[in-house]
């Protein structure tokens, strides 16, 4: 007698429907952001049974799973991988976009180029914090929990690196969240600090006004469409029932606003100075390179894989953010004090809002361009650039830190005559976020965007950004000059750990590599992103 359940073998329609939603996971489609949470899970653990004296093996663990989580990626450079996809009906469950008919297929996880590419980013860019992070816990333990530290790094690492890769809104939701959640607890994680206490509280309050409008203009998308799939919701936008338009259109922008909170955009960037200010500096760190690679890679995917038929609603609203964003970013940079205590952490801080803004307009442009793909090739590439140069930033601000608390930026005055390499690194990456040579990269990179602007009919906004770029050269340059003047007093050499050597060394060849190609950057950032 067949094995067969007999419901199965008498040809019952129940039997052969759940049949058809049987389907297998893609587990090496899905291995880089699986690592990064059980290696989360696997260091809360061993946090238990370790003595305080061997918790900094917890923080190599951690390195080493972001490691490993990074070349997982290597595999999936053959093509595009997908999973948990909706079955039957013709469209297939192997792997790729397409459906045997033609039409896009319907999956909540796809590991196409631009997945590949966003995941790069964030575990790269998680461990350089990590790096950076062995190096504070050292110096600080008492005030900061190694176990815990390390659990909600990992944890919103995990959550940074599914969001590119989500397809439905569901999961481009929960994954910002997973991301989101970890990250308040790592801004306030210093015991007894209320600098730290009050930049978490503010980080929070603004994250969960995002997430409460986010899910708002979800739910109306969702009630217009009878869908969460992004695929599914372009193809369903355009038709709407009358009735049900407005909703469309109110779920429309309020999914966008949402997600300009998490990009740090003007009016909705008032959290990012004091957060980054009190937060421990490698988590500064974290939130201006992987944070910003989960908002951009979130509104990327909104607006356009999932709402490309109102290309003329959040192109113009794009377009107006990034201008305000860009200048409102640099001016606040512009006006920091040199003397003020942490002021060096707050010019980063409003120059992270300011890059913010360079990063909207290709993505503005693609609501105007006729090839979206490679607009967004421009905020991708422009995105591994900043991410290695501010990164880079940050390594050196924790170098001067670890020797003067106040991380004023008169404390980086004859930083060359103590640390020669430290102080020409750090030059060339001031001179890669200004765009000027031999950061070669960070020139070739605002070049792109600002072709990317005019070739969309966006002159004023190219017009706004070069005045932007000629704004933001001046406290770079102050900066820079800075680094090269006569130290006041006697001269102290510090001793740099090992852990941060390493993360400068690594932001300082990223940079270098990155000018040494930089067509290569673009061609690489744009090729078949979806």
């Amino acid at each position: 007698m067949s094995a067969q359940p007999l419901a199965q073998q008498l040809g019952h329609p129940l039997a052969a429907s759940a049949a058809s939603l049987v389907q297998s996971v893609d587990w090496l489609a899905v291995a880089p952001p699986l690592i990064a949470a059980v290696v989360a899970l696997g260091v809360l653990v061993a946090d238990l049974f370790l003595p305080e004296s061997r918790k900094n093996v917890l923080g190599w663990i951690s390195v080493a799973g972001l490691a490993a989580a990074a070349l997982m990626l290597l595999p999936l450079l053959d093509g595009d991988r997908a999973t948990f996809c909706l079955t039957g009906n013709g469209t297939g469950t192997g792997a790729g976009p397409g459906s045997l008919t033609g039409a896009p297929r319907a999956c909540s996880y796809t590991a196409d180029h631009f997945t590949l590419v966003i995941q790069l980013l964030v575990l790269g860019g998680a461990l350089l914090a990590a790096l950076l992070s062995i190096t504070t816990l050292d110096d600080d333990r008492r005030r900061v929990p190694s176990g815990e530290f390390w659990f909600l790094l990992l944890s919103a690492t995990a959550g940074a690196a599914l969001l590119p890769a989500a397809r439905d809104l569901a999961t481009l939701i929960v994954a910002l969240e997973v991301a989101s959640l970890p990250a308040f607890a790592l801004v306030g994680i210093r015991h007894g600090d209320r600098r730290s206490a009050e930049a978490a509280l503010k980080f929070f309050l603004s994250s969960v006004t995002a997430t409460a409008v986010s899910l708002m203009g979800v739910s109306f998308v969702y009630a217009s469409t009878g869908t969460l799939y992004l695929t599914q919701v372009a193809q369903r936008l355009p038709d709407t029932p009358g009735q049900l338009h407005t909703l469309a259109q109110t779920g429309v922008v309020l999914t966008l606003i949402g997600f300009a909170f998490k990009t740090a955009a003007v009016p909705f960037h008032f959290w990012v100075p004091d957060t980054y200010v009190g937060a421990p500096l490698p988590v500064a760190a974290y939130l201006s390179v992987v944070g910003k690679a989960v908002g951009f890679s979130g509104l990327i995917l909104v607006t356009v894989v999932a709402f490309p038929s109102y290309a003329d609603v959040w192109g113009p609203a794009l377009a107006v953010l990034a201008a305000l964003t860009m200048t409102v970013g640099n001016v606040g940079a512009l006006r920091q004090q040199a003397t003020r205590a942490r002021s060096a952490v707050r010019l980063l801080a409003w120059s992270s809002v300011g890059q913010a803004g360079y990063l909207l307009v290709p993505i503005a442009a693609a609501g105007y361009a006729k090839d979206a793909q490679k607009a967004i090739g421009s905020t991708v590439a422009y995105a591994l650039m900043y991410a290695a140069v501010n990164l880079g930033a940050f390594a050196v601000a924790a170098v001067v830190g670890r020797g003067r608390a106040g991380n004023r930026i008169s404390d980086y005055r004859g930083l060359y005559a103590t640390n020669p390499v430290t102080a020409l690194l750090m030059a060339f990456f001031l001179l890669c976020l200004a765009g000027l040579p031999p950061g070669i990269i960070g020139l070739f990179a605002k070049v792109t965007v600002f072709s990317a602007a005019v070739g969309a009919g966006l002159g004023w906004l190219a017009v706004v950004m070069a005045v932007n770029v000629v704004i933001a050269l001046f406290y770079y340059l102050r900066w820079t000059a800075l680094l090269f003047r006569a130290p006041e007093g006697e001269t102290v050499r510090h001793r740099i750990p090992a852990p941060l050597t390493a993360a400068i060394a690594l932001a300082g060849v990223a940079g270098v590599a990155l000018s040494g190609a930089p067509q290569l950057v673009l061609r690489f950032a744009s090729t078949g992103l979806f």
